[in-house]
């Protein structure tokens, strides 16, 4: 990584390792992250606005210490100087100290390397993607995404799954904040087990009324 790395907060988006993000790059100061970044190592860091945000473009707010760099796939500078862009999460990181002397934040981060998984935690994180795929099924079933490619590493299985799903921003970051894969793959599992408990609840509800 760059000593010092670019550094884009939105409210809304969680960056995972592997994973690919499409972004449309409006604002001036943006705009000129993104041209500095494509003229260096292409590299910019997402991060995750905390609550409380009151919408302004305004200011530096608060932001969760721990998000992901990714790296500029594919750069498309349109004719009035927005942006279309590409990136592809590459690692987690904590950021140590924010630079405020340029247009767009920048900060001194440090990569938070997951360790290998053991054999036990690469049978957990197996047992989680059964999990995770019978889970899934009922929705494919029903029209919605298609089944999981079975040749899908499960490291990428996991990320993209806590990515792509429709999590509220404060799940994928909890999610993005685990330390390692088998605690991921866990959380995840528990998360959805939770979500489809809760939608069966209301049903249950009604019948005990």
């Amino acid at each position: 990584m760059a000593d010092l790395l670019p550094i884009f907060p939105l409210p809304n988006v969680v960056l995972f390792p592997n994973v690919f993000l499409p972004l449309h790059i409006v604002e001036p100061r943006y705009r000129e992250m993104v041209a500095d970044a494509e003229a260096s190592d292409r590299m910019i860091g997402m991060v995750l606005l905390r609550p409380g945000w009151d919408g302004s473009d305004e200011g530096r707010p608060p932001v969760f210490s721990i998000g992901c760099s990714g790296v500029m796939t594919h750069v498309e500078r349109l004719a009035d100087g927005r942006y279309n862009m590409v990136l592809r999460g590459l690692e987690r990181f904590r950021i140590v100290e924010e630079d405020h002397t340029g247009a767009y934040r920048r900060a001194i981060v440090e990569p938070l390397v997951e360790p290998p998984p053991t054999a036990d935690a690469r049978q957990v994180i197996r047992n989680c993607r059964s999990k995770l795929e019978s889970m899934l099924a009922p929705a494919e079933r029903a029209g919605g995404d298609p089944t999981i490619p079975s040749a899908m590493a499960d490291e990428d299985l996991v990320n993209a799954l806590a990515q792509y799903l429709d999590l509220e921003p404060l799940e994928k970051q909890a999610l993005l904040e685990q330390p390692c894969l088998r605690s991921r793959a866990e959380s995840l599992v528990e998360l959805l087990e939770m979500k489809i408990l809760m939608a069966r609840t209301p049903g249950l509800s009604n019948v005990a009324h």
